[in-house]
């Protein structure tokens, strides 16, 4: 995937993959790796491909995206019907389809509310639902009227649609992410243009990042991540699963709405939280600043837009675009905006209409009201909220869904870009008070270790990119923690993002500045200077060596008598990179399931059983020749796996916290 050549939208990839004939198909790969090291000139809107010496290849896309087959021209002989277009655009980036938030419908006369609030519910509780057990024991109690319409179900275009999605996800999980070439990618492509055209914008979307995932692992990305790609296959998988027996609040969940709906808010008076950069794997980046109004609600400001790191550090110095305010991304982390004639999205985006007023006005402290307040909600209330499950919100009835980066903008804002990062509207920020007491070395990199209410927390670095200061700063803070000024016993206030994990892990987004608590830091976009730390201790005031806190204990990734749920994710993981054909190889198949029964976990050897038969089955014709494998079957036992251990890994990750469990969900 070359970030030089503009995106295009997945239908023109899929129509011109579709017109070629089966021969160039097969060297359609070789194409795309051909063109990867040709050079590329920008000439306004036009975008110029050197195909060879005597050839040039052209993509024309007047708003930034190439929207039809006939604006990618190629000057070779067979044009149109050359393999060069079909090349070109298979190695351009997919245009961004947004994966919007669960549609939340609005309650109507004798239906119980959905939700108790229109938006972000305030941080200083558990999200403001309705009580499940209230609504559904009075809507069992009721008697059915006779006039009461049925719930909604899939229209007979959106479980043609889901069939497409699943068939094609199969196909690309049977070939894994190494085989699933741009053939492949142009059928899921295809499968998810009809998806958007059947009104399951939220399904397109997954697919998309499916295509986007694997193009970053052949083309050597180093900002690929497998678990991104196993994530977003699940949810294609899911989404086809569900979506055709899927009715009323859940359909409309699942099917998701292109653009999120702003509703006026009268006046508000918001208080700058923190900034942090936004960097996507589908080229956009910029800077999305964090606010709380007066009752303690998350609101946000983006500023997100097509590049890559170098903006997402250079956004921060950029004008907010809500009324008439000169304030930066920066300065309004740090101050107050008085807003008139707000609207806000469900999710707590500010919209940016021209009704809308904002002056500047005076911030606050972290431990100054309304702020304070986020930090006095306990941390395990704060897990179970970031641990909710974004597929099962219409069931649980929350008050926002969270999906991908790609939350549309309000009409006049002029933005349909990503926003804040995983678009979950602030669900998974975590408010802590923190100790820092060491640091511990990981495969990724270096980790602070902080004390949080007697549990041992590993804080990571946010983003690795050199071009955003979260390592370093993450390296002076670990100085603090190795006895530099007050040594290990550093309190800070920090604001992370929940990793989850078996272990108590976030990553880190802003903290309190060590020599000044009544400021902060935006980790990701400020950086830390040595001046910012204590001053190094005398040897008058260092104390005894006996006053020195002993070296903190650190548990190992995997514990002794930890439950093995590794042995069945490393399965689910193997899969999406490798195809069904790695797990059809003979192996220790049946000592993992073994091992899996004896700590109890029987259901998890049972779909390592079902996933290892599924994908060594092949049926033999008359004539001993082996059939195709039938992959709808591994399909769904792979889909089995990958929810169960998606399911387990939320209960440990709130174990470790010393959260409530999240419940299990059959889907």
């Amino acid at each position: 995937m070359s970030p030089l050549l503009p995106p295009v939208d997945p239908s023109v990839t899929a129509q011109l993959v579709a017109a070629l004939t089966p021969r160039l198909r097969k060297r359609l790969d070789a194409g795309v790796a051909k063109l990867a090291g040709r050079s590329v000139a920008r000439d306004g809107d036009i975008v110029r491909l050197a195909v060879d010496d005597d050839t040039d290849l052209e993509l024309h896309a007047p708003d930034g995206v190439v929207t039809t087959a006939e604006a990618i021209r190629c000057g070779c002989l067979l044009a149109p019907d050359c393999l060069h277009r079909a090349a070109a655009a298979s190695a351009a980036p997919v245009a961004e389809m947004p994966d919007p938030v669960a549609e939340i419908p609005d309650p109507v006369a004798g239906e119980p509310s959905l939700t108790a609030a229109p938006r972000t519910a305030p941080p200083t509780s558990a999200p403001a639902t309705t009580s499940p057990a209230t609504d559904g024991s009075a809507a069992d109690d009721a008697p059915a009227g006779a006039g009461d319409p049925a719930p909604e179900s899939a229209t007979p275009a959106q479980r043609t649609a889901a069939a497409a999605l699943h068939d094609a996800a199969a196909a690309v999980l049977e070939a894994g992410a190494e085989g699933a070439g741009a053939v492949l990618q142009a059928e899921l492509l295809r499968a998810a243009h009809t998806a958007r055209l059947a009104g399951l914008p939220r399904a397109a979307g997954r697919a998309v990042a499916v295509v986007t995932a694997l193009r970053a692992v052949r083309d050597a990305d180093p900002a690929y991540r497998l678990g991104d790609l196993t994530t977003a296959l699940r949810d294609v998988l899911l989404f086809a699963h569900r979506l055709p027996e899927a009715a009323g609040p859940e359909l409309a969940g699942l099917r998701g709405r292109v653009r999120q709906p702003y509703k006026p808010d009268g006046s508000l008076r918001l208080y700058g939280l923190f900034a942090e950069p936004v960097l996507t794997s589908t080229g956009y980046a910029g800077t999305v600043t964090w606010t709380a109004d007066a009752a303690g609600r998350l609101h946000t400001v983006p500023d997100v837009a097509p590049g890559g790191a170098e903006r997402a550090a250079g956004s921060a110095d950029r004008a907010v675009r809500i009324g008439d305010t000169s304030l930066t991304h920066r300065e309004l982390s740090r101050a107050g905006l008085a807003v008139s004639g707000a609207t806000v999205s469900p999710t707590g985006r500010l919209g940016a209409g021209s009704g809308v007023r904002a002056v500047r006005a005076p911030g606050a402290s972290w431990h100054a009201e309304p702020l304070d307040r986020l930090w006095a909600v306990p941390v395990a209330e704060q897990i179970a909220r970031a641990l909710a499950s974004d597929l099962d919100v219409p069931k649980e009835k929350a008050t926002d869904s969270g999906g991908d980066p790609g939350e549309a903008g309000e009409a006049g804002d002029g933005s349909d870009q990503p926003t804040a990062q995983d678009g979950r509207d602030g669900r998974d920020l975590l408010f802590l008070d923190v100790t820092l007491i060491g640091t511990v070395r990981e495969a990724a990199g270096e980790c602070l270790l902080a004390d949080c209410d007697g549990l041992t927390v590993r804080l990571a670095a946010a983003h690795d990119d050199p071009a955003l200061p979260d390592r370093e700063n993450l390296r002076l803070l670990a100085l603090l923690a190795h006895g530099r000024g007050r040594g290990p016993g550093t309190r800070l206030r920090v604001v992370a993002r929940l990793t989850p994990a078996p272990l108590p892990r976030a990553v880190l987004l802003a903290a309190s500045r060590p020599t000044d608590p009544d400021t902060h830091v935006d980790l990701g976009l400020d950086r830390l200077r040595r001046a910012d730390l204590p001053a190094e201790p005398t040897a008058d005031t260092s104390g005894d060596a006996g006053d020195a806190r002993p070296a903190p204990t650190v548990q190992s990734a995997t514990a002794p008598g930890e439950a093995p749920v590794h042995l069945l994710r490393r399965r689910v993981h193997q899969a999406a990179s490798g195809g069904r054909r790695v797990l059809a190889f003979p192996g220790s198949k049946e000592s993992e399931a073994a091992r899996l029964r004896r700590f109890g976990l029987g259901t998890a050897g049972e779909l390592l059983t079902a996933l290892h038969a599924t994908a060594a089955e092949r049926a033999r014709d008359p004539f001993g020749r082996l059939l195709p494998a039938d992959t709808g079957r591994f399909a769904t036992a792979w889909l089995g796996a990958a929810v169960y251990t998606e399911e387990v890994d939320r209960a440990l990750c709130a174990a470790a916290w010393g959260a409530s469990s999240p419940g299990l969900d059959s889907r």
